[in-house]
């Protein structure tokens, strides 16, 4: 696991695809000793590609991206905005579209106070200065990220309620919920996680991963290296 990380340091590979023999902390210590995060980045997040039914009508081209659903139980309001930027890339790498995102809530638009729809506020206003090219709008519900009609209603004249392709859950206890209740009631594809935040693309594998898992994996990892090289 050393020796893969150090080969991407040095500039001798670009990823790192492992954790069929090796559980996943001994993966991500060595993806953070050596790799370390990304400039302006100090939060990991996990992602998931939901690959919906061909009859859903919500998403982009039948997909979704969901995060944070593996790694930070409860970010801050600066970590989530790092989560958004890092997943506005994976939506762009490897699901292929341009990224469209809601940061989402029990609140649409100060339909309801509390400390939690306040942080999602602010991590909003962090990742637009973050990246002002960014297409982001929150605090959104669901419905009104997702549903045209239910966005148009809720949050006139945002260019991304009723359109987002792109869903950042406030806590990673929403994010694994959501994107594990989507997958087994719709019958959606979930891929990932998809390791995101590092200096370089390492993702990590079940040990109980199959043959199909693994060559997943590595096609995801590629994209991301190609992404990286795009920069």
């Amino acid at each position: 696991l050393y020796l893969g990380c150090l080969m991407i340091k040095r500039g001798d590979g670009d990823a790192m695809v492992a954790g069929a023999l090796s559980p996943t902390s001994h993966v991500l210590r060595a993806a953070f000793q050596v790799l370390k995060t990304k400039p302006g980045i100090s939060v990991v997040s996990g992602a998931f590609i939901m690959l919906l039914p061909q009859a859903c009508p919500f998403g982009e081209d039948q997909m979704l991206i969901f995060a944070d659903c593996a790694v930070v139980p409860d970010p801050t309001a600066e970590e989530l905005a790092q989560i958004a930027i890092a997943t506005a890339k994976t939506t762009k790498d490897i699901a292929g579209l341009d990224p469209t995102i809601a940061m989402v809530s029990f609140s649409t638009k100060g339909s309801a106070t509390h400390e939690r729809v306040d942080k999602v506020i602010e991590a909003t206003k962090l990742a637009h200065e973050m990246d002002p090219s960014l297409k982001i709008d929150g605090e959104l519900q669901s419905d009104a990220a997702i549903v045209p009609a239910v966005g148009g209603m809720k949050a006139p004249g945002s260019e991304v309620a009723g359109k987002a392709n792109t869903l950042i859950f406030p806590s990673l206890e929403v994010g694994n919920i959501a994107y594990k209740l989507v997958q087994r009631i719709s019958g959606a594809g979930a891929v990932g996680p998809i390791l995101q935040g590092l200096a370089a693309p390492v993702n990590d594998l079940s040990r109980g991963a199959t043959v199909e898992d693994i060559v997943n994996t590595i096609i995801v990892t590629c994209n991301q290296a190609i992404g990286d090289k795009k920069l």
